[in-house]
């Protein structure tokens, strides 16, 4: 970035909004409803899959912390591609990032029109759509600090209702405490066909979907560009990716299959709801399903920052047009909102034309753009530590480490 331009972004994001910001990005639309298709494909053996993509992101998000530690900007990876593998390269992450970012959202405002179906089952779906791309690009208008706070609340809610409902699965494993007449127990996961009840090739299959849900995690980096301090602020984020993956996924999903054999779950809704559906919780499935819609809109909202804060590090590279440097006075890149905006309306489309589909179809492309995005991070961050080295020592007051990470890795979690 140059002087004059660095700080039409303000630093507005604190400690602790990136802190929620990591953890909820890790749960959202890919694990309450794609979780279905995941399941679906692999049975139980999809818990193999998830430790598998968790390793993946993991590597992907420790290699982007390194250079957004050593240089945070707004353009995050796209920049880092551009300065270390050349202006094509560059060129080609960013617009695949904010393609993939329109994709992803459109998979996500479709997930809120299914899960707004739950309790309006006559109210046709691309309604719900439109309603929340209208609500959630008006709020990305606003400063910064706006979202930060919206995603510390929607993240807090997710977190919580993740562990209430991994404390109210294994209470009901252990103390039978069901209604329903599905079969409850642990033997679910290896009784109903076996452990890999599709095979290896079931895993393979599953890891589409897998991917598209760790898909967002990348947000701690864009992140970068308005911290407060980003030296302690992400590297904080990155180390807890591990303890994320085995919690939110791995042990969420071993509860859901152990409460309902993996056969049950279909994908007409979330498998969280469907659940304690099934077991006669009708009540805690209606809170449930509070707790997807708020995900559902989290994930949205990201998206929508997300790609607007890509784009505009894209314009100021002279990869993408100028008018997209252009800021409200709350210092919102407005313009790059509105085009979100503009192309989520597809998925009112959408919705309206092919509602059954969308979903799985949506999904496929994104994990698509997802994997080439995380490759040009990994191969950037390879070409990188020399000048990274370089760039960051004169900042230092002690001797130089090994790198970014390492020098702030003592920072409090």
């Amino acid at each position: 970035m140059t002087k004059d331009t660095a700080t039409t972004l303000t630093r507005g994001l604190k400690s602790r909004h990136i802190r929620f910001l990591a953890l909820g990005s890790a749960i959202g639309t890919g694990l309450f409803y794609g979780s279905s298709e995941s399941i679906k494909a692999a049975g139980p053996a999809v818990l193999l899959a998830y430790l598998i993509g968790g390793a993946a992101v993991f590597l992907v998000l420790r290699s982007l912390g390194e250079m957004a530690v050593s240089d945070p900007c707004a353009g995050s990876f796209g920049e880092y591609a551009t300065k270390y593998l050349g202006p094509l390269a560059g060129f080609a992450t960013g617009w695949t990032y904010a393609f993939e970012l329109v994709i992803v959202c459109l998979a996500d405002v479709t997930a809120f029109g299914v899960y707004m179906g739950f309790w309006f089952p006559g109210v046709p779906r691309w309604i719900w759509v439109l309603a929340v791309v209208g609500v959630v690009g008006v709020m990305n208008l606003f400063s910064v600090k706006v979202f930060g706070e919206l995603e510390f609340w929607l993240s807090l809610v997710k977190i919580v209702a993740i562990i209430a409902m991994i404390i109210a699965g294994v209470a009901i494993l252990v103390f039978g405490i069901h209604t329903g007449s599905a079969h409850v127990g642990v033997s679910n996961l290896w009784n109903n066909g076996g452990f890999f009840a599709h095979g290896v090739h079931g895993v393979v299959m599953s890891l589409a979907v897998v991917m598209f849900a760790f898909g967002g995690t990348e947000i701690i980096g864009v992140t970068a560009g308005e911290a407060q301090d980003p030296e302690r602020t992400i590297p904080s984020a990155v180390n807890t990716i591990p303890l994320r993956i085995v919690l939110f996924y791995v042990l969420t999903i071993a509860v859901i299959m152990s409460l309902n054999p993996w056969q049950n779950v279909d994908s007409s809704g979330s498998p969280f709801v469907q659940i304690f559906v099934g077991l006669g919780i009708k009540s805690a499935a209606t809170v449930l399903n509070l707790v997807v819609i708020t995900a559902a809109l989290s994930a949205i909202n990201s998206d929508i920052f997300a790609a607007g804060r890509i784009m505009y590090g894209m314009a100021e590279r002279g990869q993408a047009p100028t008018a997209l440097r252009r800021v409200s006075r709350n210092g919102a890149p407005w313009l790059t909102v509105v085009i979100m905006m503009g192309a989520l309306l597809l998925g009112v489309l959408l919705n309206y034309l092919m509602p059954e589909n969308v979903f799985v179809i949506i999904a496929s492309i994104a994990t698509f753009a997802t994997v080439w995005v995380w490759l040009m991070i990994l191969v950037a961050q390879v070409a990188a530590p020399a000048r990274c080295l370089r760039r960051s020592r004169p900042h230092s007051s002690t001797r130089p480490r090994s790198g970014p990470m390492a020098r702030s890795s003592r920072s409090p979690s």
